[in-house]
């Protein structure tokens, strides 16, 4: 058996930003820090974090008055804000700049009058967080079927933003069918659409035409990490979403074959490492990465945590 990893793989910028800003506030901030939601779709970064000193909540209510609260990369609604304020909360959002930006084209679009689709998973935090960011009609739909069906008040007023971890291959079928029954609907450009997600995908696929089996290390949870098994069957490769190496199940493997390895945007490079070393214990004889363009791409953490990091550091 041999092992080629996908390139690109792994975090991406505005998972690495959300991690940093965490483990910053740790060192910074007097104990405790919270973190309402999973700061990322990954147990064991969370785990992680948590053996470190921050707590994660699923509510407000759960942070003290006046604490030090961080906002997860998914986004948050404007209410959760507000409510922070009230609460008097020191907070520090680590919203993916990404995800921010889909928040601020939909704010625009409503400012002009239109109504909002959100092409997306209803119940996921990131589509939660953008639909409670939009003062208006908003419709969640994820499916060709679903669009088929929606009815709006104006036709000539509609948009529409996506979920930042769907790819442009995951919607371009919803998008398609809106098109064409509201011909003036306005949508973000393709270079608004998250890199990273996209980059993942098309890697995967590429990957498809060299492997018989694909494993994607990522959470269960975890959108991206979905889709990129979902890609793997698409492209007709027998494809496993497994959490960490104790999910690798011997039987997968017959002693004769090419294997594919990739991970989720919220996967950490570890966990990448602990499969291949369970693989070696297989008969996997050689690693190899494939061709790909790496990613380069940085966000800078928010500047009030810089400034509280240069004060400590001072002293």
């Amino acid at each position: 058996m041999n092992v080629i990893l996908a390139q690109p793989r792994g975090f991406c910028a505005g998972v690495v930003r959300a991690i940093e800003i965490v483990e910053q506030a740790l060192m910074v901030y007097p104990s405790p820090v919270y973190v309402l939601h999973e700061i990322v779709h990954n147990r064991y970064v969370v785990d992680d974090l948590r053996q470190r000193g921050a707590v994660f909540v699923e509510t407000l209510d759960e942070v003290p008055l006046g604490a030090v609260c961080i906002f997860s990369a998914h986004g948050v609604a404007q209410a959760v804000v507000k409510n922070a304020e009230l609460r008097q909360l020191e907070v520090i959002d680590a919203t993916c700049p990404l995800v921010t930006k889909v928040h601020q084209q939909a704010q625009r679009y409503v400012q002009q009058g239109a109504e909002i689709v959100i092409i997306g998973h209803a119940g996921h935090p990131e589509v939660e967080g953008t639909r409670g960011r939009i003062d208006g009609i908003v419709h969640i739909l994820s499916t060709v079927a679903e669009a088929q069906a929606l009815q709006v008040r104006d036709p000539e007023k509609l948009a529409y933003v996506t979920q930042t971890t769907l790819s442009v291959d995951d919607t371009k079928d919803v998008i398609a069918v809106l098109s064409q029954r509201f011909p003036t609907i306005q949508g973000p450009q393709l270079s608004d659409i998250c890199y990273a997600t996209q980059n993942r995908q098309n890697a995967v696929r590429e990957l498809a035409t060299k492997v018989n089996l694909l494993l994607v290390v990522g959470a269960q949870n975890s959108s991206n990490s979905n889709r990129l098994r979902e890609a793997g069957e698409q492209a007709g490769v027998t494809s496993y979403l497994i959490q960490d190496a104790h999910d690798l199940n011997p039987e997968w493997f017959t002693g004769d074959q090419q294997i594919g390895v990739t991970a989720g945007a919220s996967a950490p490079e570890i966990l990448i490492q602990g499969v291949l070393d369970r693989l070696k214990t297989f008969g996997v004889q050689t690693i190899s990465i494939m061709d790909g363009q790496p990613e380069n791409t940085t966000f800078k953490l928010p500047l009030a945590l810089l400034e509280k990091v240069k004060q400590k550091e001072v002293v």
